[in-house]
């Protein structure tokens, strides 16, 4: 169990459309390790990322379209109440796993249970 969250409940997710080169190339960068750590506890802009991981705002959009594709952060839509929405990312996983097998590398990664993650989107007052 988590020790910031002994409740979470948390489950290897073995999944087949895990992309183990993906994943091991975007932990092996440092901007996309930033951006994991700015987004551990909670969901920033591409803006906000660029602006707390002191990074080019195109190098914030490539990375966090790599982090994406390698599943280890989820996109949702904060929902502003002036009218501006925006995609907010945030890190998705507790744990990897990797594996050297049968000439293979594996992945594997610890998530909360879909019951305990949080909504698509988000709500702001900006």
């Amino acid at each position: 169990m988590s020790a910031t969250n002994p409740d979470a409940r948390r489950s290897w997710q073995r999944d087949e459309s895990i992309d183990p080169q993906a994943v091991l190339a975007a932990l092996d960068d440092d901007a996309c390790r930033a951006i994991l750590e700015a987004t551990a506890e909670t969901a920033l802009t591409a803006t906000e990322l660029s602006e707390e991981c002191d990074i080019p705002m195109s190098t914030a959009y490539r990375k966090v379209e790599m982090l994406t594709e390698a599943d280890l952060v989820a996109e949702q839509v904060r929902i502003n109440t002036s009218g501006k929405h925006a995609t907010e990312y945030r890190k998705n996983f507790d744990d990897v796993l990797v594996s050297v097998a049968d000439g293979g590398v594996e992945v594997e990664l610890t998530k909360q249970d879909e019951a305990d993650s949080a909504a698509s989107y988000a709500v702001a007052d900006d």
